[in-house]
């Protein structure tokens, strides 16, 4: 295992097109939901332990190697809300093309050939962590910590919320990002021997609303 390949993974200068998402925190901060850094650190918190611990787990069964096609059927049933599928396949584009510059790998161009339109960005990103020498909890903690970071970049965007709080939030969750990615490296070692359905499938569904109105605004600062 490299920490260097870890570290580039999970870098937010990454070219994988994760800054332009909010996460859900767009329309969270716009309903009031989010406010101050107590609200982010709030939302940070559901959403690493529910649609996070889901996306970490697919990303790890990824790394594990499991079947990326199976994953990626996986990824479309723990997700119900249409925009979020698209934006997951989006992300999965961008994420397929910076990986495959970057650790070329015959199991991402198959991933890429079998889907031209994008896979699931957690199932590609576990693949290109597998490429790059990771393990499965190295592909969780890369979710993990992508799932509460642009969030956390977002709402200093658009609160004008004071950056050094906003990495405050990041520092204190720490220890539940670390859990997240235990959880989701043990789920896919039992989803290795048992088959996706040992996946974890948490969902929040109040992201799922705010997602599909969200797409439809006609003025937005990030795509989702």
């Amino acid at each position: 295992m490299s920490r260097a390949a870890l570290l580039v993974l999970a870098d937010g200068r990454f070219p994988a097109g994760g800054h332009a998402h909010s996460g859900g925190a767009e329309a969270s901060v716009a309903s009031g939901r989010v406010r101050c850094a107590a609200d982010l650190a709030e939302f940070c918190l559901g959403r690493l332990h529910t649609a996070g611990l889901t996306a970490a787990a697919l990303a790890a069964a990824a790394a594990a190697g499991l079947d990326p096609l199976v994953l990626d059927e996986a990824a479309d049933a723990r997700t119900p809300s249409p925009a979020l599928r698209a934006t997951a396949r989006k992300l999965g584009r961008q994420m397929m093309r910076a990986a495959r510059a970057t650790w070329p790998s015959a199991e991402l161009d198959a991933l890429a050939a079998a889907r031209p339109r994008g896979a699931h960005q957690p199932v590609v990103l576990g693949l290109a962590a597998r490429a790059a020498g990771l393990g499965p909890e190295d592909a969780g903690h890369c979710v993990a910590y992508e799932v509460v970071s642009g969030p956390a970049t977002a709402v200093v965007r658009l609160l004008s919320l004071d950056p050094f709080e906003a990495t405050g939030v990041l520092a204190r969750l720490a220890p539940e990002v670390d859990a997240v990615a235990r959880r989701a490296a043990l789920a896919a070692a039992r989803a290795v021997r048992g088959g996706v359905d040992a996946l974890p499938a948490a969902s929040a569904p109040l992201l799922d609303v705010m997602a599909e109105g969200h797409a439809g605004w006609a003025v937005r600062l990030f795509a989702s």
